[in-house]
């Protein structure tokens, strides 16, 4: 995780605690955010909050200014939550690679977890090459990659 992150992290909650945050530093902080290279959803929260703490920063700006911004700096605050929140589960993960057998039952429009009848193979050959095939407005290189999963799964099986 970018150290950047986790030090502005603690600069919003800091001034979010407190019972008169500086809005100058806070929009400051915020154009620094929202002007950096970190994540998109992070940037955009930055970019939406940034004209109220500029506002709310002004000598002239009243009571209610001050508080929507204080508000809206929540919006900054939860997606630098969202930002420096541990990953659990799969989402993080890349997908595993397919293997070959896997990418040809793909291209054939086959279900990837159980055997397969020589018959349903040829099947889903000929549904799959009336698209595909040359006559029929596809192009000669996918109707040989067509070709080559439907025998290399026949030959398998």
């Amino acid at each position: 995780m970018d150290p950047r992150i986790t030090q502005w992290k603690r600069a919003i909650d800091q001034g979010w605690l407190a019972s008169e945050p500086d809005y100058r530093d806070m929009a400051q902080l915020v154009a620094e955010i929202a002007a950096s290279d970190s994540d998109e959803p992070l940037r955009q929260a930055a970019a939406q909050v940034l004209p109220i703490l500029r506002q709310a920063a002004a000598r002239s700006a009243d009571r209610r200014t001050r508080e929507t911004a204080h508000r809206r700096l929540g919006i900054v605050r939860d997606a630098l939550h969202v930002a420096t929140a541990p990953r659990f589960g799969l989402r993080g993960l890349k997908p595993k690679p397919l293997t070959q057998e896997e990418q040809y039952r793909q291209l054939l429009g086959l279900p990837l977890g159980r055997r397969l009848a020589t018959t349903e193979i040829h099947q889903a050959f000929k549904r799959a090459a009336k698209t595909v095939h040359p006559d029929g407005g596809g192009n000669g290189e996918a109707f040989l990659a067509l070709s080559a999963a439907r025998d290399a799964l026949i030959k398998h099986h």
